[in-house]
Order: structure tokens, then C-alpha cells, then sequence
């Protein structure tokens, strides 16, 4: 009997699993960065454009696309809202932080369109992706009028913030943020050799980063193919199938290690694709990460004094609130906890049948309806 090399056991694969999924997030950040770097001055003049919700809204939603960050965008808007000269109410910055919560959700989008070639493997994949989406404008489509109608979000963070304020908080910092700054500086140097404007420069990241994506995505999916012949479906399937609340508390610690929910949901994509995990699994995670990016702003906030300083955590409460609020609402009755997922898995089916209605999918929930909420907006005026 042939004596099996190291290269090909299931240790191995798991090593050569890490490693590209490390390459992977390097795209991931470097995409992130990349469009931070094409989108930053152009962020100023939406924040200044928030005199009705549906504009806030789409604000958010813009925002956090161009930032590929939730976590930046929010932070902005707690800035703002704690300035001194105060240039954002409290109640222009709430629909806000719903639309970063949508914007959030276009990275796992965008990193789904990589398994296009393989029919089952992308309608895995873009479920997984997209049943955030459905979660998220679920979640606005029913607490923005109700905080319309009541300002509960803003009541309820108001309450809590008065007992909050100066209890002293904590700045996590990710194990993985050391790693992958010093992974993307080949790729920003060799992007400054190239080009010298700041705006050339971040296209070639973006470029690079989508090539890193895209690259370690085929070969994940074609590692996890073999891996799983050593029951690793068995396992994912076992922890994340027992509980529902199991599956959200690893989307929230897994969020607040690496303080993004744009990688934890990514990370689900090439699972799914290669078929270690069904989009009823995934749900729960993806919420978990909504939460669990509501985390580390929030404690950060708490050590924040001064005379506006009530205001901003009052704002980080309310995304704190939007969230858990939007879980209860939709997590604990199976009946409301099936939707996402299902329309999720309707939607991937019909993108499978022709790649234009994935690209017409993201093109229209992240920029067409967001553009249509702006004029909405001004007609309501």
C-alpha cells in the first residue's frame, strides 16, 4: 500500500485552507482600502445632504458601498454627530446608520459573482451573500417608519446614554489588522510605482485586490472539495446546525476579532460554494455579525467625555438598538426566519439562469434604488 505524502493529507489541506483564505482577506481589506482611497472626498458632500430620511438613507447606503465598510461609515457618523459645532442631528444620523447596514452587505455581494462559472456552486454562494441583503431591507422596510411615527430608536439609546455616558470604555484592536496592513504594502507600493494620482492608485488596489479575491476563491473551493472527504461538512453542519443562538454568537465573535462584518460574511461565500455550509446555516452567522459590528464602536464610544459626547454614543446605541431590535423582530420565529434565506435562494436560481441579473441585482440594490430614494426624497420636500 502506498504510503500517503504530507502534501496531500487532510492537515495539509487544512494549512493550504488557511493560507488562501489569508489571501483572501488581503483582497478583501485591500478592496475596502482601495475604495476608500477612490471615495473619501466624495463622502463630505453626502454627509452634508441629509435633510429628509429617504436622502439619509441612501447616504448610508453610498457611503458604506464606496468605504466597502459599515464600521467606517459608522464611525464618520458618530463624529459628526459628536462634533462640536454639531453639523448632524441625531435624527438625520439614525436612517444613516440603516443605510450603512444595507452597504455593508455589497462585499459578500460582489465576492459571490466569483463562482459564476459553476451553476450550483454560485447559487450556493449568492444565496448565502444575498440573504444579508434580504435581512437588512426586512429590518428598514419595517423600524424607519416606525421610527418615523415614534423615534423609538432614538428615545430608547437616549435613555440608555444618560447612564452610560463616562462609564469608561475599551479600544479593541484585531489580531488580523497587523497582518494584513503589512500583506496589502507590496500591493500599495507597487499601485504608487504605477500611478502617481491618488485615484489611479486606488483603481489599481481594487484591481489587484480583485484578482487576490477572485484567485484564492477557485482555489478555497477547490481545496474544500476534498476536504470535504474527511467530514468537515459533517462538523460545520453539527455546530452550526444544533442552535440558532450558537450561530449568532459565532457571527458576533468572529465579527468583533476581526472588526468587519464585510469579511465575516465573505468568509460564509466560498463556504457555501464548495458546499460546507446551506444558507439556513448562514443566516444566523450573518446576523451575528450585524451585531458584532455594532461591538467595538459602541465600546469605544463609552471612554469618549465631553459636552457632545452623549450624542454620539447615543447614535452608537442606536445602531446597537437597529440591531438587536431587527434580530428579535426576525430570529426567534421560524416561520419570519425562513423568509431571507428563501427569497435569498429564489433570487440565486434566477441569477444562475443569466449572469446580467446577478450584475443587474447588485447595480440596482446599491446604486439604482438608492439614487431612486434621493429623488423620492426631494419630491417629499
Amino acid at each position: 500500500m502506498r504510503k500517503q505524502s504530507w502534501w496531500t493529507s487532510p492537515a495539509a489541506r487544512v494549512v493550504v485552507v488557511v493560507v488562501l483564505l489569508f489571501v483572501f482577506l488581503v483582497g478583501v481589506k485591500g478592496l475596502g482600502d482601495g475604495f476608500k482611497l477612490l471615495g473619501r472626498d466624495v463622502l463630505d458632500t453626502f454627509f452634508a445632504a441629509t435633510e429628509n430620511p429617504f436622502l439619509a438613507l441612501m447616504v448610508g447606503i453610498l457611503a458604506t458601498t464606496l468605504m466597502q465598510s459599515s464600521s467606517v461609515t459608522t464611525a464618520m457618523i458618530v463624529g459628526l454627530v459628536a462634533a462640536p459645532d454639531n453639523p448632524l442631528p441625531i435624527a438625520n444620523a439614525v436612517p444613516m446608520i440603516m443605510g450603512a447596514n444595507i452597504g455593508t452587505t455589497v462585499t459578500n455581494t460582489i465576492v459571490s459573482l466569483a463562482h459564476l462559472g459553476r451553476r450550483r456552486e454560485f447559487v450556493r454562494a449568492f444565496s448565502v451573500a444575498t440573504c444579508h441583503d434580504f435581512f437588512n431591507y426586512i429590518a428598514v422596510a419595517v423600524l424607519l417608519p416606525l421610527e418615523l411615527a415614534t423615534g423609538y430608536l432614538r428615545s430608547v439609546a437616549s435613555y440608555f446614554a444618560v447612564y452610560l455616558q463616562d462609564v469608561g470604555g475599551v479600544t479593541f484592536r484585531s489580531p488580523l489588522d497587523r497582518p494584513l496592513k503589512a500583506a496589502l504594502v507590496p500591493i500599495k507600493s507597487a499601485a504608487e510605482a504605477l500611478v502617481a494620482a491618488e485615484r489611479g492608485q486606488a483603481l489599481v488596489i481594487i484591481g489587484l485586490s480583485a484578482v487576490f479575491i477572485f484567485a484564492a476563491l477557485m482555489l478555497v473551493v477547490r481545496t474544500m472539495r476534498t476536504v470535504m472527504e474527511s467530514r468537515v461538512e459533517a462538523y460545520v453542519t453539527r455546530a452550526l446546525g444544533r442552535s440558532v443562538l450558537l450561530a449568532v454568537l459565532v457571527g458576533i465573535v468572529v465579527t468583533v476579532m476581526v472588526q468587519s462584518s464585510s469579511i465575516t460574511t465573505s468568509l460564509l461565500v466560498p463556504l457555501a460554494g464548495a458546499g460546507l455550509l446551506t444558507v439556513h446555516q448562514a443566516f444566523p452567522v450573518t446576523v451575528g455579525a450585524n451585531i458584532g459590528t455594532t461591538i467595538t464602536a459602541l465600546l469605544a464610544s463609552l471612554a469618549v467625555s465631553g459636552e457632545h459626547a452623549q450624542a454620539g454614543l447615543t447614535i452608537a446605541l442606536v445602531h446597537l438598538l437597529f440591531n438587536l431590535t431587527a434580530t428579535v423582530m426576525i430570529l426567534p420565529v421560524p416561520a419570519v426566519r425562513r423568509i431571507p434565506p428563501r427569497a435569498a435562494e429564489r433570487l440565486a436560481e434566477v441569477a444562475a439562469e443569466s449572469r446580467r441579473w446577478a450584475l443587474l441585482y447588485v447595480l440596482g440594490l446599491f446604486y439604482a434604488l438608492p439614487a431612486a430614494l434621493a429623488v423620492l426624497g426631494r419630491m417629499l420636500r
